[in-house]
């Protein structure tokens, strides 16, 4: 790589990719991957043949440079380079400048139905990947779009697919998001369904809607409100609480007692979305305050910036921490 700097700290980065058949995949279709990354950080990239002019403020070229030559490597040993990815990259390195891409991309976590690999796209979730494999109890926590409910439903298949576990069952709250729904119509299912959804299409899309409903009809994956969990022992079980902002203290204590012998239980939710009647504090907040120091139980966090939604989705949290909510009861014994 050569580098040459002027007065205004402008600076010009050439790199070149010896392998053909990689560098059109890293470049992209009509060098599409280039424009993505141009319009991202700024910089000015020529593409000459298999090699690349990178111009452009000193920090944004250097982090484009680290990003191609670890996208470059990524594709030769056969992972298959999305536009998404590349967004993913650039986050990553712009907040760890010194991260591996390999390392966090190449941990396949769950090959989905239609062969999709899901893996972390980012150093916070490739850290909660970690902290699920060697704990009993992992909390993830963030605001919505960071892939903590996601991630985790991806774990609890890979460890049925690998029979380390005998069961999946995923479970949140009953609580209505702001609005009142009313009496539902149906059967208890029913009812509660619209509950779990998030839950549900997070398992049709790794097992596509038939064998997830196979396995729910087998009872090998069970999905339940909450309050379904009480007075039961969950032996040899992945167990996943879904929004445990809306758990109130009691609610929480009932649920980590559930947990029996050779199971994990993974604990998402975002503290700054809590739909709790008045006054009620949050089970989640008060689990961080009595649980951060117990061996075996992890606290994952995640911020905006692991967000793997649409773009938008960074900008809207941005806005509305900016203005928080007369509501906002989101403080928390994290430090």
């Amino acid at each position: 790589m050569k580098t040459s700097a002027s007065l205004s700290k402008q600076v010009s980065s050439e790199l070149h990719f010896p392998d053909n058949a990689a560098a059109q995949i890293l470049f992209g279709d009509l060098n599409r991957n280039l424009r993505t990354v141009e319009l991202a950080t700024g910089v000015t990239i020529n593409a000459r043949g298999n090699t690349l002019q990178i111009s452009g403020p000193n920090h944004a070229v250097a982090i484009v440079a680290r990003l191609f030559e670890q996208l470059d490597q990524l594709i030769r040993k056969g992972y298959p380079i999305f536009t998404q990815d590349i967004a993913f990259g650039l986050k990553i390195l712009e907040s760890s400048p010194g991260a591996k891409l390999e390392n966090i991309f190449l941990d396949k976590v769950y090959i989905t139905s239609r062969n999709r690999v899901i893996s972390p796209k980012s150093v916070n979730q490739k850290n909660y990947i970690d902290a699920i494999r060697g704990h009993d109890i992992v909390f993830g926590i963030g605001p919505a779009g960071t892939g903590k409910t996601y991630l985790a439903v991806a774990m609890a298949v890979s460890a049925l697919a690998a029979e380390r576990v005998r069961s999946i069952i995923l479970t949140r709250p009953a609580v209505e998001a702001g609005e009142k729904l009313g009496f539902l119509p149906g059967d208890m299912a029913q009812k509660v369904d619209p509950y779990l959804r998030p839950l549900t299409d997070a398992l049709n899309d790794m097992l596509g809607q038939e064998r997830s409903q196979e396995l729910v009809e087998r009872g090998i994956i069970e999905i339940a409100p909450l309050a379904f969990m009480r007075g039961r022992t969950l032996n040899n079980a992945f167990i996943i609480l879904d929004e445990a902002q809306n758990t109130t203290r009691e609610q929480m204590k009932m649920f980590l007692t559930r947990i029996g012998f050779d199971s994990r239980a993974v604990v998402t939710g975002d503290v700054t979305q809590i739909d709790l009647p008045g006054s009620a504090q949050s089970g989640l907040i008060d689990a961080q305050r009595l649980l951060g120091g117990i061996k075996g139980i992890h606290f994952s966090y995640f911020a905006k910036s692991d967000v793997v939604r649409h773009p938008l989705v960074q900008e809207i949290i941005e806005a509305y921490e900016k203005q928080p909510g007369k509501r906002d009861r989101t403080k928390s014994a994290r430090t």
